[in-house]
């Protein structure tokens, strides 16, 4: 692997590390470029995202480009909940509105796993959906 694939900060995670983990990670999936967010991946990266299964950068990069046309306006924050050497876990909330104007905020925990060079290569997610009046978004 190239040092252009390298992601700082590497295993093994410090608390403060990987809250600067967290933070590229919410700085990455809100631009929406899912090009970007792929790269933080391996690029055998296996996913669970609610009910579905998603393995390597092709795959993140079609599901990424599907969820933000459907999601308009997503805005996301993670927060830190724990660590281990090559593992972080997070709690999240975004909120998007869908094509028929709909608000949502969707709550969750995700836990990533990390190889050497700093890239995700697990990455589990649960989600819940809430649909929310335009009033009461937060984000």
């Amino acid at each position: 692997m190239s040092t252009l694939e390298k992601r700082i900060p590497v295993p093994p995670f410090t608390e403060e590390t990987a809250k600067q983990k967290i933070q590229m990670a919410e700085d990455a999936w809100n631009s929406k470029d899912p090009e970007r967010v792929s790269k933080a991946y391996t690029p055998d990266s296996e996913w669970r995202n609610r009910d579905k299964f998603i393995n390597g950068r092709d795959e993140i990069v079609r599901f990424l480009t599907e969820k933000w046309k459907k999601e308009i306006d997503y805005k996301l924050r993670k927060e830190y909940w724990a660590h281990t050497n090559d593992r972080i876990a997070v709690r999240f909330e975004y909120e998007y509105r869908d094509a028929s104007g709909q608000w949502w905020r969707a709550y969750g925990n995700e836990n990533w796993e990390f190889d050497e060079n700093g890239l995700m290569k697990k990455r589990f997610a649960s989600i819940n959906d809430l649909p929310i009046l335009e009033s009461d978004r937060k984000l």
